[in-house]
């Protein structure tokens, strides 16, 4: 019998069972393949530390990622309520400190309004106030997710609850919370 040494260090025994199954990390070939070819291959080892890595990986980023896409609702959330609290207090500022009725929210922020409120789609010298917005924002969290409706109270269907007696817009957030675990509805 006699010692042959391969690419590394590893000294077996020619024609032993052994040197036939060696595989040379260097290139991944399987030495002495009994059919003649020279094959690619990763040891299992290789193949191993390659999915533990990237289940490390995955592990931290995915809580990231879906964080990040709660805090972009948060946002969107608050900057629609900073647009439907500040056209409020715009048409208020303009109809002698009267806020906009529930009946006709909507409306009064996206058309021509009178000094008392009546609405008209065209401006005119009478209908010379607003529109307040130029599209009226839909919830992007809670039950009503899409939807843009406009209540006196949370409840089915509505989106956004307003408070005429103060002028006062909230979400119908639900009980979804943001990341930080402050409820939608709360904002």
């Amino acid at each position: 019998m006699t010692i042959t040494r391969v690419k590394h260090p590893v000294y077996v025994a020619e024609n032993s069972v052994v040197q036939t199954m060696i595989f040379t990390i260097k290139d991944r070939t399987i030495q002495n393949d009994p059919s003649g070819l020279r094959r690619s291959a990763f040891s299992l080892v290789e193949l191993v530390i390659v999915i533990v890595i990237i289940g490390i990986i995955a592990a931290i980023a995915v809580p990231r990622i879906s964080r990040g896409a709660t805090e972009a609702r948060a946002n969107a959330l608050r900057a629609n309520l900073n647009a439907l609290n500040r056209a409020v207090e715009y048409y208020a500022a303009e109809h002698n400190n009267q806020y906009p009725t529930v009946a006709n929210f909507r409306q009064q922020l996206l058309q021509y309004t009178d000094i008392n409120g009546a609405l008209s789609t065209t401006y005119s010298s009478t209908f010379r106030f607003g529109p307040y917005l130029l599209k009226f924002p839909k919830i992007g969290v809670g039950p009503s997710n899409g939807e843009d409706a406009v209540g006196a109270t949370a409840t089915a269907g509505v989106a956004w609850v307003y408070d005429a007696s103060t002028g006062k817009v909230g979400a119908n957030g639900g009980t979804e919370k943001d990341s930080k675990g402050v409820s939608f509805s709360d904002y």
